[in-house]
């Protein structure tokens, strides 16, 4: 349990895109106003707030930087910082420096951060979530999404879960739906036989969230899920002429095409109401 004596510390590494300072002042104002105590301990890696172009950084110092907080014992949690593009371009290099102390800490991020998450989860890592991140402080009611990260982070409240993880028996996993597309057949793929895949989108026209669902559900290997749970598809961009078919009408139509079991909604998205997933079992 976290302590003033032996507080739990959360260590943020930026992955991908560019993070701003002013957020990490706001999530640290965050952090000391629910923990007054000094009981849970936010730290940003220095190096989250390097700017290369679009990233954070180059390659080499985002990957360092998230090797030094995993690999470091002093730190319980490492969560991502945000998402945007660029996870993919380190996640090797991660999986390589990884070290046992990082086996024992909390991942926890979305998004573009699926690409490190799979390739912790292929690597047997336990303690891997699909959840919100600091970024989504700036989302509208970005405050909910934050609270409910910490509440999972340092209390495993199970209040945090997406509801379904507590009835279904299969173990789970979350994934943007492009991200997966893009990592499937990589050395990044987790082997998700058995699971409840939950999927959600961003930003994409439907045609190519059709694409990517024709990709997903045309691999042998996620042909052996347990089935396929759709979560928030937001700010689709325009068809022209219009699509035809609504978001859950293309992810049932993929599954009825493949053969995997079609389970409903599940309540993950780019939004302030994005649930934690845990990757594997709940435990």
């Amino acid at each position: 349990m976290a302590s003033p004596d032996k507080p739990f510390r959360i260590g943020v590494a930026a992955a991908s895109s560019r993070f701003e300072r002013e957020t990490a002042e706001q999530a640290h104002e965050m952090v000391r106003a629910l923990y007054p105590d000094g009981s849970v301990e936010l730290k940003f890696h220095p190096a989250s707030f390097g700017k290369h172009g679009h990233f954070a950084g180059d390659d080499a110092s985002r990957a360092k930087a998230f090797l030094d907080v995993a690999n470091d014992p002093t730190h319980d949690a490492l969560w991502f910082a945000r998402g945007g593009y660029g996870s993919c371009r380190i996640a090797e290099a991660v999986m390589a420096g990884l070290n046992d102390v990082a086996r024992k800490k909390t991942f926890m991020g979305y998004s573009d951060a699926g690409s490190i998450l799979a390739g912790l989860y292929r690597l047997g890592f336990e303690h891997v979530f699909h959840g919100p991140m600091v970024q989504d402080l700036r989302r509208s009611d970005g405050k909910v999404a934050f609270v409910r990260a910490l509440d999972w982070l340092v209390r495993r409240d199970k209040a945090a879960l997406e509801p379904s993880v507590l009835t279904d028996a299969a173990p789970t996993a979350a994934f943007n739906i492009t991200i997966l597309s893009q990592l499937l057949g990589t050395a990044l793929e987790p082997d998700l036989t058995g699971h409840v895949l939950m999927l959600e989108e961003v930003g994409e026209a439907d045609y190519r969230t059709d694409r990517a669902m024709f990709h997903i559900t045309g691999q042998p290997a996620i042909r052996r899920v347990a089935g396929i749970r759709l979560g928030r598809i937001s700010d689709i961009t325009p068809n022209d002429p219009d699509f035809g078919l609504s978001s859950e009408q293309i992810v049932r139509y993929w599954c009825d095409r493949s053969g995997i079991p079609y389970l409903g909604r599940a309540d993950i998205g780019h939004d302030s109401a994005n649930r934690v997933v845990p990757f594997g079992p709940l435990t």
